[in-house]
Parts: C-alpha cells; sequence; structure tokens
C-alpha cells in the first residue's frame, strides 16, 4: 500500500536519528573514493556529512519518496540528489562506497539484494548499512496490536511494515559472498521530551504507513488510542521518557580481484 514520508516529522529527532549513521561512517575506512552512494538518504541532512568528508568524492543521493529529494535538493549542497526505487537501483558504474542508513527494512526480503548491492561496489570498495533491531519493543508491537483490532483492521491489512535480521545473519551473508565484514549490534537509550514523543517519533517511521492507511475517521481515533497505550509502555523519568533503541550495523569489504 502506497505511502508518503514527511521530511519535518523525520527530523524532529534529527539528531538521535543521525548518531548511529556518524557511528557507522566512522567504521568505514575508505580514503580517497570517486563516487559514494547513499541509499535511501532521506532529507539529505546525513548525505551531507558523506559530501564533507570525501570532499573529491561525487556524492549520490537516491530515495524513492519524491518529497525527501525535494526537502535535500533544498539544502544547497553539491550532492546530486535523484529520485529511485531502493529495491531496484542500479548504479551506471561501480561506486567506491555504498551507504545505506534505516532504509532497508523497508525494502521486503532485502538478503536476497546483497549480492546485488555488493556487485555494485568497486573490488576493495566499501558497503555499509545500518538497520533497526528494536521490531519487539512496545513502539513497534503496541501499533501493530491495535491496527489488528476493529475496527482499524480493515483499513491497515497489507500496509508496509519494517523487518530486518541480526547481525550475525548479515555477517554470515555478505561473508558468502566473499567481504570482509565487520557486524555489531548497539542499543541507544534515547532520553524523548515534548508531549507524547514515543508517538512523534514512530509517527515520522514506523508508523507512518499505518496512519497513511486510516481514512479522517478512523485516524484520530487511532491516534489517541495508540498515545494511551505508548504513554503506559514509556513512562516520564528524571531522565525523561526513555527509548530503547536497538540497531544493526555492518560494514563489509567487497574482495579484491
Amino acid at each position: 500500500m502506497p505511502h508518503s514520508w514527511d521530511p519535518d516529522r523525520y527530523l524532529t529527532f534529527a539528531d538521535e536519528r543521525g548518531r548511529p549513521f556518524v557511528e557507522l561512517l566512522a567504521r568505514i575506512d575508505a580514503t580517497a573514493p570517486s563516487t559514494v552512494v547513499d541509499l535511501g538518504c532521506g532529507p539529505g541532512n546525513m548525505t551531507d556529512l558523506l559530501a564533507q568528508r570525501w570532499q573529491a568524492a561525487r556524492v549520490v543521493g537516491i530515495d524513492a519518496s519524491a518529497a525527501m529529494i525535494a526537502r535535500a535538493r533544498s539544502r544547497g549542497s553539491a550532492v546530486d540528489y535523484r529520485v529511485d526505487d531502493v529495491a531496484t537501483w542500479t548504479a551506471p558504474e561501480p561506486v567506491d562506497v555504498l551507504v545505506s542508513h534505516a532504509t532497508l527494512q523497508w525494502v521486503p526480503d532485502h538478503l536476497e539484494l546483497l549480492p546485488g548491492l555488493v556487485g555494485q561496489v568497486t573490488p576493495g570498495g566499501w558497503f555499509a548499512f545500518g538497520v533497526p533491531a528494536n521490531f519487539d519493543e512496545p513502539s513497534h508491537t503496541l501499533r501493530e496490536e491495535l491496527a489488528a483490532e476493529a475496527p482499524y483492521a480493515e483499513q491497515t491489512a497489507g500496509v508496509a511494515s519494517p523487518q530486518a535480521f541480526d547481525a550475525a545473519t548479515y555477517l554470515h551473508a555478505l561473508t558468502g559472498l566473499g567481504c570482509t565484514v565487520d557486524a555489531w549490534e548497539t542499543t541507544y537509550l534515547h532520553q524523548l521530551s515534548g508531549p507524547d514523543p514515543v508517538f512523534t517519533w514512530i509517527s515520522g517511521t514506523s508508523a507512518r504507513p499505518t496512519l497513511a492507511a486510516l481514512d479522517a475517521e478512523l485516524r484520530p481515533r487511532f491516534e489517541a488510542e495508540l498515545k494511551r497505550r505508548l504513554d503506559a509502555a514509556y513512562e516520564a523519568t528524571p531522565a525523561g521518557v526513555v527509548l530503547p533503541f536497538r540497531r544493526v550495523f555492518v560494514v563489509a569489504r567487497t574482495p579484491h580481484p
């Protein structure tokens, strides 16, 4: 079921969403790449970091959302932003560094894409990505449970839902392709503030397809009930509302000829 992305909502927690990208980037040991691609670049705030690190490289940002690409282009950077489907994207020529952050979880059966993605990286080049791994947390399970209830189930059936694997699964898949792989997992404890902060967080990402599927009558009811359940699951503390967020990171170097 198609849905759109809202750059403003996504950027509400830009610092928290950006930190994993920075930590992934730090483990890429490329020195002077000619071409760098950000697959699933979103609004471009993190893609700019690639251009800052490798200033001599041609940096390309790819995203399926026209709204995200429009926001990225408005930043006025030298990055070449293009609308394209991550699942079917093909590089016109091999790239030296291919990065994908918080994107592959939206691509069904994305393990099957790994051989093709690795094949688009130059020998001895770098393929690095990160995906969420918190799908058993209340931020996901409460949304799924509520969406499966009446009267919402009829409208939310078949909506896109993120899915990813653990670090070991990606390590074995990429090692099997001849790559040298560094894979790890980190659980962040995001300290959120403001009204309904967990709902605000997920409404820009994992919950957006569900919310977009609901009509104007049901959506406010759904949002109010989901906020109530999330507030009960994530209580305010002196540190704020703490949102545990586990992520998987993978940095693979493709085999030399």
